[in-house]
């Protein structure tokens, strides 16, 4: 296909939108892929269309390869089945909610679980009919509080997602397989470098969830590995357990006046000055920070909540709010502090809190980082201004109401299987994959018979990717300062033609050429326009096409230049463009077109 530019529907821009914050988000815009309608909203441009049907088409031919067959589903969709699994209240203010005439409540999807669920009951009832595995693309809308990054995180986006649907457990786990499988293909054959990891369900429930997630410094997710082969997004990770300690010889807890000791650093210089260990110094690790939060549920009800971690760690609310799922967690406030007096701040211990260590059935309830195991001591607060309480002993002075995954991980953690230290290291999520059971088909009521007749509740998976979201990953993989620098399989032409010169010769040297190539199946854009040579060139760089010809002067001597774009960090150092080949006139479309195919095989 052959595009011009003079008449191509798309407008370069030289300076980086003011809200851009990635280089996905800056490039695709200025390049004149996507333009920003609204917060977190996007249209897409015919450029970015191009690439998005690229990406779209890999997902496809891998969804139908293991036996995935389309559907597409409306995105406006009745409360009603939402209200029947209990999503309806759980996605809180995440939810685009909306009313039609006659006030039917009605929401714009997030996803469509209950909405493939119905489908298959309408139209299957026996053992027979399985197994199954459905997928659509389509767009998808989450009301996000702070959409960020362009297509990285939006309020409205687009999105692959499969289901399957088996009689029993066995059925699921090779069905899970199959699709883990197929994702691995759809990531190679894209280019992108990814990761698996293991991860929290949320919201969509089930046993199992692994994600996919491309390392790169500005993703979202932080995730975990070891050199062992753990991996796992870091709000999975578990807390290997020490041991509980005896405690039979250990001290008497005792309350300690600590004046101006409201921080931990404070409390542990007091300590180490005025109650020093003949064994040691005292340590953040030896004290007890009890961290107050407020818990909110979907439908409103608020609560607080104190998490004890050790005191050289820090509550991580991202891994608080994923084991507290689908509730949100909010910082408490003077409000919550003024309504509990027992709430003394800088100075909390466990003696205010629970059930077990107050005696009240309305207690804070108090959870503990899972360290925190029975005979372990600690200095923490005596719920008094200016004073802490040393060698309280867990399970011996007090209990919790349970444990929770909430403190931070940090690099050189031990990994849950033993694995090895972690390191740390960021990532985009561009795919995730759920063995969900028969949450969905028992709350609305998916069953078929069996080969005795008797009805059995489906198991089903659930299997996304997001692929606007894809389409930014790629960008963030593939660009340097000039611009973007597409793989050829998703670039929105194979070639850039530059028409370097405006006599007549050049002008009918790219015609020709642009024909020839036509023919062979590449696809083209011819820059046309009446403009400079170095406009053209910058944008040729900035758009990304992975060849970029040129005709000008050259042609003169019978030979037209071919140049692949390359990113600075391909192997070249920065500011240095591969090297230009001369190729002659008579030879140009074979050898363009042989280097095309390579490129996409390659």
């Amino acid at each position: 296909m052959l595009l011009r530019m003079s008449t191509l529907f798309v407008r370069t821009l030289r300076e980086d939108p003011a809200d851009a914050e990635v280089p996905s988000h800056r490039l695709l815009v200025r390049a004149g892929y996507i333009r920003r309608a609204a917060p977190g909203i996007y249209s897409w441009l015919p450029l970015g269309l191009r690439v998005l049907a690229k990406v779209e088409q890999v997902v496809r031919e891998e969804m139908d390869a293991i036996g995935a067959q389309e559907v597409h589903f409306p995105a406006l969709l009745p409360r009603e089945p939402y209200e029947r699994t209990g999503r309806w209240t759980e996605y809180g203010p995440n939810l685009f909610r909306l009313h039609d005439r006659r006030e039917n409540d009605y929401l714009l999807a997030p996803t469509h679980e209950e909405m493939f669920t119905l489908l298959v009951k309408d139209l299957y009832s026996s053992y027979k009919d399985l197994p199954l595995a459905l997928y659509q693309i389509q767009t998808k809308y989450r009301d996000e509080a702070r959409p960020r990054a362009g297509l990285l995180r939006g309020r409205e986006f687009i999105m692959k997602d499969a289901y399957s649907f088996d009689v029993d457990d066995a059925g699921l786990d090779a069905a899970y397989l199959r699709q883990r499988e197929a994702y691995q293909r759809v990531f190679t054959r894209l280019g992108l470098d990814y990761v698996i990891v293991a991860a929290m369900s949320g919201a969509m429930g089930g046993s199992r969830s692994e994600e996919f997630l491309m390392p790169t410094p500005v993703g979202e997710d932080t995730f975990v590995r070891s050199a062992g082969g753990y991996a796992a997004n870091v709000e999975a990770v578990t807390t290997p357990v020490p041991d509980a300690i005896g405690y039979d010889d250990a001290p008497a807890a005792h309350v300690e006046d600590t004046p101006d000791t409201p921080t931990i650093d404070t409390l542990v210089a007091l300590a180490n000055e005025r109650f020093a260990r003949p064994d040691r110094d005292w340590t953040a690790a030896d004290t007890l920070k009890n961290v107050v939060v407020a818990v909110v549920e979907p439908d409103g009800a608020r609560d607080l909540l104190v998490v004890g971690v050790p005191g050289d760690r820090e509550v991580d609310m991202t891994r608080l709010e994923a084991a507290l799922a689908p509730a949100a967690v909010e910082a408490a406030g003077e409000a919550d502090f003024a309504a509990h007096p027992e709430l003394v701040k800088g100075y909390i211990g466990p003696a205010a809190l629970g059930r077990a260590n107050t005696g009240r059935q309305d207690a804070i309830r108090y959870l503990l980082d899972p360290r925190v195991v029975p005979g372990t001591r600690w200095i923490t607060g005596a719920n008094e201004p200016g004073r802490h309480v040393f060698d309280l002993v867990a399970g011996r002075d007090f209990v919790a109401d349970g444990t929770i995954e909430a403190a931070e991980v940090r690099a050189g953690d031990p990994a849950p299987d033993g694995s090895g230290p972690l390191e740390l290291a960021r990532g985009i999520e561009i795919g995730h994959i759920f063995a969900l059971g028969r949450k969905y088909a028992e709350a609305l009521g998916l069953t078929v018979l069996d080969e005795n007749g008797k009805a059995v509740t489906v198991t089903m998976g659930s299997y996304g990717i997001g692929v606007s979201r894809a389409v930014a990953a790629l960008a963030e993989t593939n660009h340097d300062d000039a611009g973007l620098a597409w793989p050829a399989g998703v670039a929105p032409a194979h070639v850039y033609l530059v028409a370097a010169g405006k006599d007549e010769a050049v002008r009918a040297e790219c015609e020709e050429l642009a024909a020839d190539l036509h023919g062979q199946g590449v696809e083209v854009i011819y820059d046309d326009r009446n403009e400079r040579p170095g406009v053209k060139f910058a944008d040729a760089e900035l758009i990304g096409v992975p060849i970029i010809v040129t005709v000008g002067r050259s042609l003169a001597e019978g030979v037209v230049e071919v140049r692949l774009r390359r990113p600075a960090d391909a192997g070249l150092p920065a500011g240095e463009r591969p090297p230009v080949e001369r190729v002659p006139v008579q030879d140009a479309a074979v050898r363009i077109g042989g280097l095309v195919a390579s490129l996409v095989e390659g």
